[in-house]
């Protein structure tokens, strides 16, 4: 299976292009507000309104063998922990050697936001090399998790 955290996700037409490929299931889970596809092998699930409750249904069910999509580094620890793969958006791999250091920079991150009131900015634009860098680090996480 493969699970999308949908809500603000760049690349839900691409992991459904892979998947459909290997003809794998796709749960794309948000809050609403997205157009479901028509494709069967795509389940679109909308979860109430509520801080992190699209997280908790993705977290409660994703396992070894599962891909999971976001850019969430604490619901890609717990899915870490279930023994899923996780791929943030712009392909990078997020596992149990590295998740440790991301989710540090993140609270980092969002220490020194909260002591400077005027910084602003947020992230890089996403481009489309980080498109192609997703969907081949899609295709070899989709191939691993199929491994015994």
């Amino acid at each position: 299976m493969i699970y999308v955290d949908a809500d603000a996700c760049p690349v839900k037409a691409e992991v459904e292009r892979v998947g459909t490929r290997h003809g794998l299931g796709m749960f794309v889970v948000s809050n609403g507000g997205i157009r479901p596809s028509a494709n069967p092998l795509v389940e679109t699930v909308v979860v109430p309104d509520g801080p992190d409750v699209a997280d908790m249904w993705i977290a409660d069910r994703a396992t070894k063998g599962d891909v999971v999509i976001t850019g969430d580094i604490p619901l890609a620890a717990r899915c870490i922990a279930n023994g899923a793969l996780v791929l943030k958006h712009n392909g990078e791999p997020l596992t149990q050697a590295n998740i440790g250091n991301v989710l540090a920079t993140r609270d980092l991150m969002a220490d020194m936001r909260a002591a400077d009131p005027f910084r602003q900015g947020g992230g890089k634009p996403f481009t489309k090399a980080d498109r192609a860098r997703f969907l081949d680090a899609l295709e070899r996480a989709v191939r691993a998790a199929a491994r015994p």
